[in-house]
Protein backbone atom coordinates (compact mmCIF):
# COMPACT_ATOMS: atom_id res chain seq x y z
CA UNK A 1 0.00 0.00 0.00
CA UNK A 2 1.13 3.71 -0.39
CA UNK A 3 1.53 6.01 2.03
CA UNK A 4 -1.35 8.23 1.16
CA UNK A 5 -4.39 10.00 3.13
CA UNK A 6 -7.15 9.86 0.70
CA UNK A 7 -6.33 6.81 -1.02
CA UNK A 8 -4.43 3.41 -1.01
CA UNK A 9 -2.45 1.66 -3.51
CA UNK A 10 -1.48 -1.73 -5.16
CA UNK A 11 0.37 -3.80 -7.49
CA UNK A 12 -0.97 -6.86 -8.63
CA UNK A 13 1.26 -8.46 -10.87
CA UNK A 14 1.69 -5.59 -14.40
CA UNK A 15 -1.64 -3.84 -12.87
CA UNK A 16 -1.48 -1.13 -10.48
CA UNK A 17 -4.58 -0.35 -8.76
CA UNK A 18 -5.76 3.13 -7.04
CA UNK A 19 -8.62 2.70 -4.41
CA UNK A 20 -10.46 6.12 -3.73
CA UNK A 21 -10.66 6.08 0.17
CA UNK A 22 -12.88 8.43 1.77
CA UNK A 23 -15.74 6.32 2.60
CA UNK A 24 -17.38 8.42 5.07
CA UNK A 25 -17.58 11.18 2.71
CA UNK A 26 -18.82 8.79 -0.69
CA UNK A 27 -15.02 9.51 -1.99
CA UNK A 28 -15.79 13.24 -2.14
CA UNK A 29 -12.77 14.84 -4.39
CA UNK A 30 -10.64 17.40 -2.13
CA UNK A 31 -7.32 18.54 -3.68
CA UNK A 32 -5.54 16.53 -2.09
CA UNK A 33 -6.68 13.42 -3.00
CA UNK A 34 -6.68 14.71 -6.63
CA UNK A 35 -3.38 15.47 -5.88
CA UNK A 36 -2.57 11.74 -4.51
CA UNK A 37 -4.54 9.87 -7.19
CA UNK A 38 -2.30 12.07 -10.00
CA UNK A 39 0.97 11.16 -8.35
CA UNK A 40 0.43 7.45 -7.77
CA UNK A 41 -1.00 7.03 -11.46
CA UNK A 42 2.36 9.28 -13.10
CA UNK A 43 4.36 6.64 -10.33
CA UNK A 44 2.67 3.74 -12.27
CA UNK A 45 3.05 5.11 -15.31
CA UNK A 46 6.79 5.27 -14.54
CA UNK A 47 7.41 1.58 -12.99
CA UNK A 48 7.97 -1.09 -15.76
CA UNK A 49 6.78 -3.66 -14.14
CA UNK A 50 3.37 -1.55 -14.49
CA UNK A 51 1.35 -2.04 -17.40
CA UNK A 52 -2.41 -1.01 -16.90
CA UNK A 53 -3.59 1.13 -14.23
CA UNK A 54 -7.04 0.56 -12.33
CA UNK A 55 -8.82 3.34 -10.85
CA UNK A 56 -11.96 2.36 -8.44
CA UNK A 57 -14.19 3.11 -5.19
CA UNK A 58 -16.01 1.14 -2.98
CA UNK A 59 -20.00 -0.73 -3.37
CA UNK A 60 -21.32 3.17 -2.39
CA UNK A 61 -19.59 5.37 -4.56
CA UNK A 62 -16.68 5.66 -7.00
CA UNK A 63 -16.75 9.42 -6.26
CA UNK A 64 -20.04 10.91 -5.13
CA UNK A 65 -18.38 14.91 -6.40
CA UNK A 66 -16.31 17.62 -5.03
CA UNK A 67 -15.70 18.20 -2.00
CA UNK A 68 -18.18 21.15 -1.37
CA UNK A 69 -17.30 22.21 1.74
CA UNK A 70 -13.66 22.88 0.91
CA UNK A 71 -15.09 24.56 -2.76
CA UNK A 72 -17.54 26.92 -0.73
CA UNK A 73 -14.27 28.36 0.80
CA UNK A 74 -13.19 29.81 -2.44
CA UNK A 75 -13.67 32.46 -4.70
CA UNK A 76 -12.24 33.27 -8.23
CA UNK A 77 -9.21 34.87 -7.26
CA UNK A 78 -8.19 32.08 -5.20
CA UNK A 79 -8.94 29.63 -8.03
CA UNK A 80 -6.70 31.84 -10.24
CA UNK A 81 -3.88 31.39 -8.11
CA UNK A 82 -4.33 27.89 -7.01
CA UNK A 83 -5.02 26.59 -10.46
CA UNK A 84 -6.40 23.00 -8.71
CA UNK A 85 -7.51 21.92 -12.04
CA UNK A 86 -4.14 21.96 -13.58
CA UNK A 87 -3.68 18.70 -11.71
CA UNK A 88 -6.20 17.59 -13.55
CA UNK A 89 -4.45 18.15 -16.48
CA UNK A 90 -1.72 15.62 -15.58
CA UNK A 91 -4.15 12.54 -16.00
CA UNK A 92 -4.02 13.54 -19.77
CA UNK A 93 -0.48 12.97 -19.91
CA UNK A 94 -0.38 9.36 -18.40
CA UNK A 95 0.46 6.53 -21.53
CA UNK A 96 -0.42 3.62 -19.97
CA UNK A 97 -4.18 2.29 -19.69
CA UNK A 98 -6.09 3.51 -17.26
CA UNK A 99 -9.37 1.48 -16.45
CA UNK A 100 -12.26 3.08 -14.28
CA UNK A 101 -14.20 0.68 -12.14
CA UNK A 102 -16.99 2.22 -10.70
CA UNK A 103 -19.83 1.04 -8.54
CA UNK A 104 -22.51 3.31 -6.75
CA UNK A 105 -22.25 6.83 -7.25
CA UNK A 106 -19.99 8.93 -10.20
CA UNK A 107 -21.33 12.69 -9.97
CA UNK A 108 -19.70 15.79 -10.83
CA UNK A 109 -16.03 15.40 -10.10
CA UNK A 110 -16.50 12.07 -10.00
CA UNK A 111 -18.15 11.71 -13.29
CA UNK A 112 -15.60 14.02 -14.66
CA UNK A 113 -12.71 11.88 -12.90
CA UNK A 114 -13.85 8.43 -14.54
CA UNK A 115 -14.40 10.43 -18.02
CA UNK A 116 -10.61 11.04 -17.89
CA UNK A 117 -9.43 7.34 -18.04
CA UNK A 118 -9.44 5.02 -21.30
CA UNK A 119 -12.41 2.65 -20.48
CA UNK A 120 -15.11 2.69 -18.13
CA UNK A 121 -16.39 -0.66 -16.83
CA UNK A 122 -19.25 -0.45 -14.54
CA UNK A 123 -21.62 -2.31 -12.27
CA UNK A 124 -25.41 -2.11 -12.63
CA UNK A 125 -25.74 -0.35 -9.57
CA UNK A 126 -23.81 2.37 -11.10
CA UNK A 127 -25.34 6.24 -11.40
CA UNK A 128 -23.49 9.06 -13.59
CA UNK A 129 -24.22 12.63 -13.49
CA UNK A 130 -23.51 16.28 -13.16
CA UNK A 131 -25.23 18.07 -11.09
CA UNK A 132 -23.23 21.33 -10.72
CA UNK A 133 -25.71 23.52 -12.03
CA UNK A 134 -28.20 22.43 -9.25
CA UNK A 135 -25.77 24.06 -6.87
CA UNK A 136 -25.76 27.37 -9.50
CA UNK A 137 -22.33 26.22 -10.75
CA UNK A 138 -20.85 24.19 -13.55
CA UNK A 139 -18.38 21.66 -14.55
CA UNK A 140 -14.80 22.44 -14.05
CA UNK A 141 -12.41 19.76 -14.55
CA UNK A 142 -13.35 18.92 -18.13
CA UNK A 143 -16.79 17.66 -18.10
CA UNK A 144 -18.07 19.96 -20.61
CA UNK A 145 -15.45 18.84 -23.15
CA UNK A 146 -15.06 14.94 -22.09
CA UNK A 147 -18.75 14.47 -22.15
CA UNK A 148 -19.49 16.17 -25.42
CA UNK A 149 -16.62 14.03 -26.80
CA UNK A 150 -18.03 11.47 -25.64
CA UNK A 151 -21.92 11.76 -26.83
CA UNK A 152 -22.51 14.64 -28.87
CA UNK A 153 -23.31 18.11 -28.09
CA UNK A 154 -27.27 17.98 -27.67
CA UNK A 155 -27.21 14.56 -25.19
CA UNK A 156 -24.18 16.35 -23.51
CA UNK A 157 -26.15 19.81 -23.04
CA UNK A 158 -29.67 18.05 -21.53
CA UNK A 159 -27.19 15.61 -19.29
CA UNK A 160 -25.51 18.67 -17.84
CA UNK A 161 -28.25 21.36 -17.94
CA UNK A 162 -30.73 18.83 -16.59
CA UNK A 163 -28.15 17.64 -13.26
CA UNK A 164 -30.07 14.51 -13.53
CA UNK A 165 -28.54 11.13 -12.80
CA UNK A 166 -28.39 8.25 -15.63
CA UNK A 167 -28.36 4.58 -15.07
CA UNK A 168 -25.13 2.39 -16.16
CA UNK A 169 -27.26 0.86 -18.98
CA UNK A 170 -28.62 4.31 -19.84
CA UNK A 171 -24.77 5.09 -20.07
CA UNK A 172 -23.60 2.11 -22.12
CA UNK A 173 -26.36 2.75 -24.38
CA UNK A 174 -25.17 6.33 -24.99
CA UNK A 175 -21.21 5.42 -25.48
CA UNK A 176 -20.34 7.03 -22.24
CA UNK A 177 -18.88 3.67 -20.51
CA UNK A 178 -17.40 0.29 -22.43
CA UNK A 179 -19.09 -2.49 -20.11
CA UNK A 180 -22.00 -2.99 -17.47
CA UNK A 181 -21.45 -5.75 -15.09
CA UNK A 182 -23.21 -7.42 -11.98
CA UNK A 183 -21.99 -5.62 -8.78
CA UNK A 184 -21.17 -9.30 -6.86
CA UNK A 185 -18.63 -9.89 -10.00
CA UNK A 186 -17.41 -6.34 -10.39
CA UNK A 187 -13.92 -6.51 -9.16
CA UNK A 188 -13.39 -9.92 -10.74
CA UNK A 189 -14.50 -8.50 -14.53
CA UNK A 190 -12.14 -5.39 -13.90
CA UNK A 191 -9.28 -7.14 -13.43
CA UNK A 192 -10.09 -9.66 -16.23
CA UNK A 193 -10.31 -6.91 -18.61
CA UNK A 194 -7.19 -5.46 -17.17
CA UNK A 195 -5.29 -8.49 -17.31
CA UNK A 196 -6.11 -9.00 -21.14
CA UNK A 197 -4.85 -5.61 -21.81
CA UNK A 198 -1.71 -6.13 -19.97
CA UNK A 199 -1.25 -8.31 -21.87
CA UNK A 200 -0.68 -6.65 -24.77
CA UNK A 201 2.63 -5.12 -26.51
CA UNK A 202 3.04 -2.50 -24.12
CA UNK A 203 4.76 -0.04 -26.86
CA UNK A 204 1.72 -0.56 -29.24
CA UNK A 205 -0.83 -0.37 -26.96
CA UNK A 206 0.84 3.34 -25.78
CA UNK A 207 1.13 4.15 -29.53
CA UNK A 208 -2.64 3.50 -30.14
CA UNK A 209 -3.61 5.10 -26.87
CA UNK A 210 -1.65 8.48 -28.66
CA UNK A 211 -3.13 8.11 -31.88
CA UNK A 212 -6.42 7.28 -30.72
CA UNK A 213 -6.45 10.44 -27.95
CA UNK A 214 -5.62 12.72 -30.75
CA UNK A 215 -8.24 11.35 -33.39
CA UNK A 216 -11.08 13.97 -32.13
CA UNK A 217 -8.48 17.13 -32.08
CA UNK A 218 -6.70 16.20 -35.66
CA UNK A 219 -7.93 17.20 -39.11
CA UNK A 220 -8.27 13.55 -40.70
CA UNK A 221 -4.55 13.90 -42.39
CA UNK A 222 -2.50 15.09 -39.41
CA UNK A 223 -4.22 12.22 -37.74
CA UNK A 224 -3.59 9.62 -40.53
CA UNK A 225 0.19 10.76 -40.45
CA UNK A 226 0.67 10.28 -36.78
CA UNK A 227 -1.26 6.96 -37.00
CA UNK A 228 1.51 5.78 -39.93
CA UNK A 229 4.37 7.39 -37.80
CA UNK A 230 3.25 5.22 -35.26
CA UNK A 231 2.94 2.29 -36.78
CA UNK A 232 6.20 2.72 -38.41
CA UNK A 233 7.61 3.16 -35.06
CA UNK A 234 6.47 -0.64 -33.64
CA UNK A 235 8.22 -1.92 -36.38
CA UNK A 236 11.42 -0.63 -34.05
CA UNK A 237 10.43 -3.02 -31.21
CA UNK A 238 11.17 -6.61 -29.92
CA UNK A 239 7.26 -6.72 -29.17
CA UNK A 240 6.78 -6.42 -33.16
CA UNK A 241 9.51 -9.63 -34.08
CA UNK A 242 7.55 -11.74 -31.59
CA UNK A 243 4.33 -11.06 -32.13
CA UNK A 244 5.03 -12.04 -36.07
CA UNK A 245 6.80 -14.39 -34.82
CA UNK A 246 4.28 -16.17 -32.42
CA UNK A 247 1.73 -15.84 -35.29
CA UNK A 248 3.46 -18.01 -37.66
CA UNK A 249 4.85 -20.08 -35.26
CA UNK A 250 0.85 -20.34 -34.01
CA UNK A 251 1.65 -19.74 -30.49
CA UNK A 252 1.23 -17.18 -28.08
CA UNK A 253 3.35 -14.11 -27.72
CA UNK A 254 5.25 -13.00 -25.17
CA UNK A 255 5.91 -9.48 -24.85
CA UNK A 256 8.18 -8.00 -22.94
CA UNK A 257 7.93 -4.58 -23.58
CA UNK A 258 10.98 -3.55 -25.53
Amino acid sequence: MGKFINVRTEAEGTIGVIELNRPKRLNALNRKMIEEIAGQMEAFDNDPRIRVIVLQGNERAFAAGADIEEMMKESPLSFELADPFAIWDRFMSVNKPVIASVSGFALGGGFELALHCDLIIAAENAQFGFPEVNLGVMPGAGGTQLLTRSIGKRKALELIWLGEHISAEVALELGVINRVVAPEIMEEETMRLAGKLADQAPIAVRLIKEAVGKAEDLPLQDGLTLERKNFYLTFDSADQKEGMQAFIEKRAAHFKGE
